[in-house]
């Protein structure tokens, strides 16, 4: 019994333009956004122009009302004149900007670990219902005001932190910033008030405030490191700490320094909290555990009840220093964050 095979379909090639021809040009494709899109586009596009006008609308406010100031007694004076007597004309930020920096470097020292390894605690540590734990406080603790830490800070923390300011003061001052003037170890009645409204006493204070700022985005990073990654690692013999060393570490780079220079602007225009600690002190002082400090966010506090428009104006050069410092620190975290690999799936 035969089997019919139809036959198969002859072969053919596609016709091909000659060579030269110009019939061969790309076709372009059209692509209709539904509406939904078009509203969420622009929608995102309305909120970030918002957001970019109120930052130059602030900074051009405070130019315009600091050109007086600076007018008067110079940019370079004003860079360098630590007395504060608008009165007398006789002004400048030196003093300003040395305590506020100051206080936030000594915030940072202490908040760096303590906030690596809370992180580090939370995402390879931690599991089920303490980790949900850890992260609901972490949250809770960002949302806690300022006051409330400055009023702790002057009411409980200050008189227990201060043996342990003389006993450092005591035992490493011959270390500059060490050093208190005026303190005797010898003395078996010590002057506590020597040490207190100190800038150790603040950065301790607004570390506090910003362990939570750096843990989260620290939390994000290391969430975010590849599982093959992980997994590679523990298949070759590692232990949990070399895992974390090289693979969570080196893939969270770019959240943990990130994480401290958004800390770092957080410390940099911390107003109330220092405002309760600190005792103002118009001229550089670095001995961090001497009485005494400032910073322009609680100096712009304290005088702006009392300034005349001069003074008013002096004020608004200030705060036009802290705007534009603060914000170069945020652009360079931003930068850092987006050219970290942090939040990839995988290496590939």
């Amino acid at each position: 019994m035969s089997i019919d095979v139809p036959p198969r379909p002859a072969t053919t090639q596609p016709d091909y333009p000659v060579t030269g021809s110009e019939d061969a040009t790309p076709q372009p494709l059209a692509h209709e956004s539904e509406l939904s899109d078009k509203l969420f586009r622009g929608t995102t596009r309305l909120g970030g122009a918002i957001v970019l006008s109120i930052m130059v609308l602030v900074g051009a406010f405070l130019t315009i009302n600091a050109v007086q100031a600076i007018s008067a007694v110079g940019i370079g004076e004003f860079l360098t004149e630590t007395k504060w007597t608008p009165e007398t004309n006789q002004f400048g930020i030196a003093a300003l900007i040395t305590g506020t920096v100051m206080i936030a470097i000594v915030s940072l020292i202490i908040a760096l670990p303590l906030s690596l390894g809370l992180a580090l605690f939370t995402t390879e540590v931690a599991r089920g219902a303490g980790q949900r734990t850890l992260r609901s406080v972490i949250d809770l603790m960002a949302a806690v005001p300022s006051v409330v830490f400055g009023l702790w800070g002057l009411a409980f923390l200050q008189p227990t932190i201060v043996p342990f300011a003389r006993w450092l003061s005591t035992w490493f001052g011959w270390i500059p910033i060490f050093a208190v003037d005026g303190a005797d170890p010898a003395n078996p009645l010590p002057n506590d008030s020597l040490y207190t409204s100190s800038t150790f006493i603040a950065g301790l204070v607004v570390s506090l405030m910003i362990v939570p700022i750096m843990a989260s985005l620290m939390i994000e990073s290391f969430s975010r490191a590849p599982i093959g990654e992980r997994e590679g690692a523990y298949a070759l013999g590692a232990t949990r700490w070399g895992m974390i060393r090289s693979v969570v570490l080196p893939f969270g780079k770019g959240g943990i320094i990130g994480g401290t220079m958004l800390g770092m602007g957080r410390a940099l225009g911390e107003t109330i909290a220092i405002y309760l600690i600190i005792s103002p002190l118009f001229e550089i002082n670095f001995h961090i555990l001497e009485r005494g400090a400032n910073s322009i966010a609680a100096h712009i506090a304290l005088r702006y009840g009392e300034a005349n428009p001069f003074a008013m104006s002096a004020l608004m050069a200030a705060g036009l220093t802290l705007f534009l410092l603060t914000m170069a620190i945020n652009f360079t975290a931003s930068t850092i964050i987006a050219r970290s690999r942090s939040g990839a799936e995988s290496e590939a």
